[in-house]
């Protein structure tokens, strides 16, 4: 008889070994990760209520671009004497990715979070309920064309052109303080005898005028001028004629600025920054590379404009060292300057161009504002 046998079997008494069941938690734990990968995956390729801005292209008003397949100067001023540049003067744009109907996914919106150069807006706030994307691409196309024609505007009074500069009435809202005293095409000289010669310098007149009394107008109505009453309307606290105005330039000389693609208002200061460097002796730049944004009026007023921190890594990534921001956007500057870019708040042209100048003869440029240090 063996010690051991290996062919026993085992006693009625004696159960047989059977594997003890998983644990329900363990089972559950289990499904319950793989449904809630699942649901992660769905979630994040699903498409979100959002856009996302990030840095754009980026154009050397100094340079060229390219239009109808060809490279053509932004500025061209074919009958005046102009002189050789150096440097750049860039100015800045912003990309939005997606729009109504194919907005990004939610890992992208997640991702573009977490990322300085990126910001997540909701789609209506760019793409407006109401608002066919032929219209929004018309105004944009319009915006520019005005800020274009601004910018010519200021940069040749900075340079002391004389020249007609008329502030243009373009319509009369229904039930305004201006129905049936102002008409289209009316030229608004002055404001109680304070003349105007920029839409933001009419608006500032009205304003100041409130809407206690009447602001008197001096109006050129077909060739005579005529002096005008409207009280103006308070809306919101802003006070208005309730009129829609433009601006028309007659201009002592030709300047021709092409930009294909790119809409807005914002790029009125550099364009305008570019035409004075063209029209003087000397390189503004003096070799450096500027970057900047900004609205211009004839006046030479610096306005504020969108998507700063995208253009200030869109700068940064152009190799800028110095840019111009409107003084007005000071407070979405803060907290968002790359390392390396010195960025200046400016007022007016004017200002724009002693910060160039003086980054181009390589002086210290601490007199000058910035956002954090007035």
């Amino acid at each position: 008889m063996a010690l051991f046998a290996d062919d026993r079997s085992p006693s009625p008494d004696e159960p047989a070994f059977r594997p003890s069941p998983r644990p329900f938690r363990e089972r559950f734990g289990g499904w319950a990760a793989v449904v809630a990968t699942v649901i992660a995956v769905i979630f994040a390729l699903l498409p979100s209520p959002y856009v996302i801005e990030r840095p754009g292209p980026v154009y050397d008003t100094l340079g060229t671009a390219e239009h109808d397949g060809e490279e053509v100067p932004l500025i061209a001023i074919p009958d005046e004497k102009t002189y050789p540049t150096e440097g750049e003067l860039n100015l800045l744009t912003v990309s939005v990715v997606g729009r109504p109907g194919a907005t990004p996914s939610w890992f992208e919106v997640m991702t573009a979070w977490f990322d300085r150069r990126q910001s997540v807006v909701p789609v209506e706030a760019i793409f407006p309920a109401g608002v066919t994307d032929e219209d929004r691409d018309a105004q944009n196309a319009a915006a520019m064309v005005d800020s274009q024609q601004d910018a010519i505007a200021a940069a040749l009074v900075e340079l002391g052109y004389d020249f007609p500069r008329e502030v243009t009435v373009s319509g009369v809202a229904e039930g305004s303080a201006a129905e049936g005293v102002l008409e289209d095409d009316d030229v608004i000289e002055a404001v109680n005898g304070v003349k105007v010669f920029s839409i933001d310098e009419l608006r500032a007149e009205v304003q100041a005028n409130g809407g206690d009394a009447p602001a008197e107008l001096r109006v050129l109505r077909d060739g005579e001028q005529q002096t005008l009453e409207v009280t103006p309307n308070d809306s919101g606290g802003v006070y208005v004629l309730g009129v829609g105005v433009r601006m028309v330039y007659e201009f002592p000389i030709d300047v021709e600025l092409q930009l294909d693609d790119v809409g807005g208002p914002s790029a009125g200061m550099m364009f305008a920054l570019g035409i004075v460097d063209e029209l003087t002796p000397g390189a503004m730049t003096g070799g450096e590379i500027v970057a900047g944004t900004g609205t211009i009026d004839s006046a030479g007023a610096v306005g504020a404009i969108g998507g700063i921190r995208q253009k200030l890594w869109g700068a940064k990534d152009a190799g800028a060292t110095v840019f111009l921001a409107p003084a007005s956007n000071c407070d979405e500057v803060v907290g968002n300057v790359p390392d390396g870019l010195d960025v200046f708040a400016v007022e007016t042209l004017d200002q724009a161009r002693e910060v160039v100048e003086a980054a181009g003869e390589g002086a210290d440029l601490g007199e000058f504002a910035t956002c954090t240090v007035s």
